[in-house]
């Protein structure tokens, strides 16, 4: 599967957001018009994990090649036409290893990372683009100690990827949030109530940062400042005196 420059691998691992299409897009097209193959791999790392080395095997459900006309097709969409799954290489349950793999790898948890490592020599990948958040990267970081060429694309809707301001799928989380709230704070008003609202975002703040500065909420509660409950209530109940509805709006980051 060699070409002039070498062949380019890309997978995407963990949760879907809208942006993961365009993004294997923008990858595919640029890479096919510098003179690379592009080959998908199907399913995140389990994918990486289930190939069959065997070029009589049926791989489909595994891997496919990309051009240009199935990354535009996709790209209409959200998601991921690629498809997703949480499986980390390095710690894959007995019930979760491939059947072709269960008589060598038998343990409650097993570390296939070599056969990932086998499959991307098999499959003649030069350089491995994984997409994802905290744990899809963490094993691509693994790859990368053993020597496999890795380029991550973070993708997180929590925004927590260390070395990166943006990450795919976090405009979605903060747009819908100020949505939620903005559909919810009509119910608050009505009943001159508090509002309190949840968000995802594990360790960080972001998520419930910028919805709240762009006008979401009259305050928000993250993890990497620690407040008062007691002075948190009184800003609140300041906040819905001071409104023509007399209610207040937190958003408060999960971690």
């Amino acid at each position: 599967m060699s070409t002039r420059k070498g062949v380019i691998g890309i997978l995407t691992g963990g949760g879907d957001v809208p942006g993961l299409n365009p993004a294997i897009r923008a990858v595919t097209i640029r890479a096919l018009r510098e003179g690379y193959q592009v080959i998908g791999i199907r399913h995140g790392w389990l994918g990486a994990i289930s190939i069959l080395r065997d070029e009589q095997a049926e791989n489909s459900e595994h891997f496919q090649i990309l051009t240009e006309e199935i990354v535009n097709r996709a790209a209409r969409t959200g998601g991921t036409f690629l498809h997703t799954s949480r499986t980390n290489p390095s710690a894959v349950k007995k019930e979760e290893v491939p059947e072709a793999l269960r008589a060598m790898f038998n343990q409650d948890k097993n570390d296939l990372t070599s056969e990932v490592i086998k499959n991307l020599d098999w499959l003649g990948i030069d350089y491995l683009i994984p997409i994802g958040g905290d744990d899809t990267l963490s094993f691509a970081t693994r790859l990368s100690k053993e020597g496999v060429k890795v380029v991550a694309i973070p993708k997180t809707m929590d925004n927590d990827v260390p070395g990166t301001d943006y990450c795919i799928g976090f405009s979605t989380c903060v747009s819908r949030t100020i949505e939620l709230s903005n559909r919810l704070r009509t119910s608050a008003g009505s009943h001159e109530r508090f509002l309190v609202m949840e968000v995802f975002g594990r360790y960080a703040g972001f998520t419930a940062m910028l919805p709240t500065m762009a006008g979401a909420a009259n305050r928000c509660v993250i993890p990497e400042y620690k407040f008062d409950m007691e002075h948190l209530t009184e800003l609140l109940c300041y906040d819905r005196a001071h409104h023509p509805s007399k209610y207040s709006v937190v958003i408060v980051s999960e971690g």
